[in-house]
């Protein structure tokens, strides 16, 4: 047998992103790409901004002497001090390149921090729903993961959390703008948050981290400004990657920061540093690191996202679905109806719409469409969403 026993497990019980997929792969190939409206994966199909094509073209013409070696495997100390000079920008606190360490993306970013920070048998809360990967990074490091519910609009239920904390919890991962739900987490919330972790770190003789994913911090929605974790809490760590707010997916850039209130700063991210090193990460990619140091505050138009979440929450409520209007990101989470989402997204599959069922991220009952996607496709899936609500009595 090729796969170890666990790993056929998380194969079976994860791959719901993947299934969807590869039945996308068939769908096409039996009705045609463009009859087939795929609102399954979280890929953006929009461009780079303009600023990032350009640092692209004076690299290539003008390339700074030995810009394709190895360099220290923080990354380059001046693309670290100019993602810590827009943190301190963006949070007045006193970011130095020394609280920064560059990885290849978000996930890189999640496994280094994970590995440098559990011992085996260590919890690590999560809130439901959460982006299923969360589960299998803290199995790779030896932790125990703790799947805690969310309560009204998809916000953290912290007395569900505060009976859930112990002896062996080591980390909570809050992830906001959430994927799946498009849930931003306020600034009452966080205090409370870090509030919780400080009584329960004393009362259990621990120490709790914090940590903070993300990506879709800078696509936030109605002018609302994003609320950070670093003033409430001095044990935090933010990981994020550029995957999104430039959409660089496939590029695997992103970062670590370490709060500079944090007492132990300099010993973490020494620790994150050898275990960039050790997980075989090594250092983020040089060229993207040259390439988005003059470039920290560029985003893509978050306004052309806002105007597809407007027209799908729009479009779907006069249907009938029951929906929460995203906050961030550029996922919907709407209510299956029936109450099973498989059901409901086999459903939608005789009708050549791929949306990802709830269970798939910890929230059975839901399932998850990613909006990322060109107009036609949205448009396209109108139909078969109001043939599906039909079907179930909408």
């Amino acid at each position: 047998m090729a796969l170890s026993q666990k790993v056929r497990r998380f194969v079976d019980e994860g791959g719901w992103i993947r299934r969807m997929f590869e039945a996308g792969i068939a769908l096409k190939r039996q009705h045609g790409e463009d009859r087939v409206f795929d609102l399954s994966l979280g890929n953006p199909v929009v461009e780079p901004p303009s600023q990032f094509h350009r640092e692209l073209l004076r690299l290539a013409e003008h390339p700074v002497k030995g810009m394709h070696r190895y360099m220290p495997n923080a990354g380059y100390p001046e693309t670290r001090e100019a993602v810590a000079a827009s943190l301190r920008d963006e949070t007045g606190i006193p970011f130095a390149a020394g609280h920064v360490v560059m990885t290849c993306g978000a996930a890189a970013a999640l496994n280094v921090v994970l590995k440098t920070i559990l011992d085996p048998g260590a919890e690590v809360a999560v809130f439901a729903p959460y982006f299923v990967e969360y589960g299998y990074y803290v199995d790779n490091h030896g932790g125990v993961p703790v799947v805690v519910p969310c309560g009204r609009d998809f916000q953290p239920d912290l007395e569900a959390l505060e009976r859930s904390i112990n002896g062996r919890t080591r980390a909570v991962i809050i992830n906001s703008p959430n994927n799946p739900s498009g849930a931003v987490y306020g600034e009452p919330l966080l205090k409370d948050l870090g509030e919780l972790l400080t009584t329960k770190g004393r009362q259990h003789g621990t120490e709790i981290f914090l940590i903070s994913d993300e990506p879709y911090r800078r696509i936030l929605y109605d002018g609302l400004v994003y609320p950070q974790v670093f003033p409430r809490y001095d044990a935090s760590i933010a990981v994020t990657s550029h995957a999104k707010d430039l959409a660089l997916p496939g590029e695997r850039i992103g970062h670590v920061a370490v709060n500079p209130g944090y007492p132990g700063a300099e010993e973490l991210v020494d620790g994150l540093t050898f275990c960039n090193r050790i997980l075989g990460f090594v250092n983020a990619p040089a060229l993207m690191q040259h390439a988005i140091r003059r470039i920290q505050g560029a985003s893509v138009d978050v306004a052309d996202y806002q105007r597809k979440r407007d027209y799908l929450c729009g479009r779907l409520t006069a249907m009938g679905y029951s929906v929460f209007k995203p906050q961030g990101a550029f996922y919907l989470f709407p209510q299956a109806p029936g109450g099973d989402d498989v059901a409901f997204v086999d459903e939608l599959q005789d009708h050549n719409v791929l949306v990802v069922p709830g269970r798939g991220f910890g929230a059975p009952g839901y399932f998850r469409i990613s909006y990322c996607v060109e107009d036609r496709v949205l448009e396209g899936a109108m139909d078969g969403f109001a043939r599906a609500a039909r079907r179930f009595g909408l």
